[in-house]
């Protein structure tokens, strides 16, 4: 069971959470799909909900917030040691920030933004919480993607916010794939999928993607609960995987990364 205590490193994915309309409603899906036990915060923290796998913080659940029209989502949040810090950095880069540095009671500090191709994210500066406390494992997080059309573009732009480092696993012209690291020669903690290429016209966005022992299993038990399946299960080099929408809109990813299928590209 893969956990973690403490602040996560500057520029990792450390935390997720959904906004819906219907706190109730979203509980009662992702705790029957996930196996979540999910509690309720303070009052003052305005009905946001914490959902726990194995007594960890796996992931947030909160209503959208009061005046701002947007969809049902999931939100990836970056570490930060200093969200003020990176908020300029955000902007420098070619960035918008969409809701100003501002304090979570006491548990820390964050900001809301997006990168130059339009992909929304979060950022979190820990401090009573400090992120996810467990991933990689069935019910919790284990990996996050962003997918843009503007693939060369976003990269510049997180590299110069975080630091990050590529690493080039596609090739390049049927599959544009990078893994990004902290260190040139780092653990891989995310990627960024290059979807000009693709059918459609889907706008950049960070994909969250939720490890399950049986991805069928999970695909099938979410149409059961109200979800649409928006990729039907499909082998990978990656794992099996598949995409659902959740009851209220928000889509998500599930993969059971144990069963692969082929060898993943090396790229360059």
């Amino acid at each position: 069971m893969p956990t973690h205590d403490g602040s996560w490193p500057q520029g990792t994915p450390c935390w997720v959470d959904s906004q819906v309309d219907d706190t109730t409603r979203a509980r009662e899906f992702y705790g029957e799909l996930f196996g979540w036990e999910i509690l309720d915060s303070p009052p003052d923290a305005g009905g946001y909900l914490m959902a726990l796998r194995n007594g960890r913080p796996a992931a947030g659940i909160g209503p959208k917030p009061v005046g701002v029209p947007m969809p049902s989502a999931w939100t990836t949040y970056f570490a930060a040691d200093s969200a003020d810090a990176i908020a300029e950095k955000v902007t420098a880069a070619g960035g918008s920030v969409i809701m100003s540095p501002f304090d979570v009671l006491d548990v820390g500090r964050m900001f809301v933004a997006a990168d130059p191709t339009g992909a929304v994210f979060g950022v979190w500066e820990a401090k009573a919480h400090t992120g996810a406390g467990i991933y990689n494992e069935h019910g919790a997080y284990c990996w996050n993607e962003l997918n843009t059309d503007r693939y060369k573009l976003a990269q510049e732009f997180y590299a110069a916010v975080f630091g990050w480092h590529y690493h080039e696993i596609g090739d390049g012209e049927n599959f544009t794939y990078s893994t990004f690291s902290l260190s040139p020669a780092g653990e891989e903690v995310g990627g960024v999928f290059d979807t000009s290429t693709e059918p459609g016209e889907t706008p950049p966005f960070w994909q969250i993607w939720f490890q399950v022992d049986d991805t069928d299993a999970a695909v099938a038990k979410a149409a059961q609960l109200g979800a649409t399946v928006l990729m039907d299960p499909h082998d990978s080099a990656f794992g099996r995987m598949g995409v659902l929408q959740g009851p209220q809109g928000e889509a998500f990813g599930v993969i059971d990364v144990n069963t692969t299928v082929g060898e993943p590209p090396t790229g360059g």
